[in-house]
């Protein structure tokens, strides 16, 4: 019985990359985060002048907002699979890394959902909280009146 081993196509120990494929992949990479930052830059200051403005325009600031969200997970991406070298590994040593990752942003949104549904049951159930510490609109603090003085007999 002869045993012949056969290695999965997978697991490869040979990566002969050339320096110069490796500088044209960091080149372009480099050139497409720039880009997606100058367009999240702009994408910014269009949000600030959109809160300036006296229109209600939530629901266009939200989905504005849902757009920069996938243009940094994308920068995201090419950072961890070009500069960190993710990309040139095998599919399951990617997987020991996302799948963490994964759990760890489920984890975050869990506990923003949580602290949110916290604090508005509090403000709805305890109202000495919500009279001493949620923020007031400006102007409308209350204006305290001065009591009048009492006169003592000896004037």
């Amino acid at each position: 019985m002869e045993h012949t081993s056969t290695v999965s196509p997978e697991v490869t120990f040979e990566h002969h990359h050339s320096d110069e494929e490796f500088k044209r992949r960091v080149k372009k990479t480099t050139i497409l985060l720039s880009v997606i930052t100058i367009i999240e830059l702009a994408i910014g200051l269009t949000i600030y002048s959109l809160h300036k403005s006296d229109v209600n325009r939530d629901f266009l600031i939200l989905c504005i907002k849902g757009v920069v969200c996938i243009l940094t997970i994308a920068k995201a991406y090419y950072i961890v699979s070009v500069f960190m070298h993710l990309g040139d590994e095998i599919r399951n040593m990617i997987m020991t890394i996302v799948v963490p990752l994964m759990l760890f942003i489920w984890f975050i949104i869990a506990f923003i959902y949580e602290g949110n549904s916290y604090k508005n049951l509090r403000n709805k159930y305890d109202l000495h909280f919500k009279e001493t510490t949620m923020p007031q609109k400006h102007g409308a603090a209350e204006k305290h009146e001065e009591k009048p003085t009492e006169k003592s007999g000896k004037e």
